[in-house]
């Protein structure tokens, strides 16, 4: 099924909800924003998307609300990670029959201590035998505890239907490991914007980056700099944009993320309990810390 082209930078977009009910409507209009800021496509119900706080009817109606918004040519990876091989192979393919076009799977993390490498390899290797569409690996310690090993990325690049992974552990020096000894129609994506420009230059694909969501521009702006050479230019933006992300992802997380959105246009609301919002000091830092990185006027 190799090889899709998965350049450029996709954002793990947010879930919206009013009262705490799914907001289709809000979702479909962030949706339409960013279809015009050059990203490549978008990541349904990862972390950001509180993926842990959905039904898998949420989940697909998610899924079916992007894909009918989203700009075409734009790719739709779905976060259909489970605990349970056999439940993320049914989420898969019922994401797969919406149209999403490729899977991203979390490790499973609840029996932490079971999961070594021969269960990882059985997981990834069962769930893309049967999987309707290319899965990518999703290798994001600091939640589930478990770390998916540069060898065992290299054995599960050779597998046909699996077709990248997901790295948020921010390890530039793992990454180029991976990018080295993984499969060539493999690719690697940086999972933190913090890595961005260093991931890029070490010749990852590209990004599945939270800041994303709120600086699509600058995101993409980082990856064409690289491109045609512009290393100066490029590095300066990404300095830029390092506190932003660090508030968005290691300071305040979800609820910081959605009160950004807020003040920048898009749609972001509350998060699902048992989060919390953003309070209004958090909210006061927020809206500096964009103000000095350009974002806010």
């Amino acid at each position: 099924m190799k090889p899709m082209d998965l350049s450029g930078i996709f954002p793990p977009i947010p879930t919206p909800f009013v009262d705490g009910k799914l907001a289709c409507d809000k979702l479909a209009d962030n949706i339409a924003a960013w279809n015009a800021t050059g990203l490549s496509g978008y990541v349904t119900f990862g972390s950001n998307g509180e993926s842990v706080y959905l039904s898998d009817e949420e989940k697909l109606e998610v899924v079916k609300t992007v894909v009918q918004s989203a700009a075409p040519g734009m790719k739709i990876i779905a976060g259909t990670g489970c605990e349970s091989t056999w439940q993320t192979i049914a989420l898969t393919n019922r994401c797969a029959r919406l149209g999403a076009h490729a899977a991203l799977v979390v490790t499973p993390f609840y029996y932490g201590g079971r999961m070594n490498e021969a269960a990882l390899l059985q997981h990834f290797t069962t769930v893309a035998d049967q999987s309707e569409i290319p899965i990518l690996i999703y290798n994001v310690t600091k939640f589930t505890h478990i770390s998916v090993s540069v060898n065992l990325v290299a054995r599960l690049s050779q597998h046909p239907n699996i077709i990248g992974i997901k790295d948020s552990n921010g390890n530039v020096s793992s990454l180029g490991e991976m990018v080295s000894r993984a499969a060539e129609d493999f690719s690697v994506l940086v999972g933190t914007a913090g890595a961005l420009f260093g991931a890029l230059t070490l010749g990852c694909a590209g990004g599945i980056v939270a800041l994303a969501n709120v600086a699509p521009k600058a995101c993409v702006r980082i990856c064409n700099l690289l491109k045609k050479g512009e290393i100066e230019a490029a590095s300066k933006l990404q300095i830029k944009m390092l506190p932003v992300n660090t508030a968005l992802t290691a300071t305040y997380g979800v609820s910081g993320l959605k009160a950004a959105l807020d003040m920048l246009g898009y749609y972001g609301g509350a998060p699902r309990l048992p989060l919390l919002p953003a309070t209004d000091k958090e909210k006061t830092e927020i809206r500096d810390i964009l103000k000095t990185a350009g974002l806010l006027a």
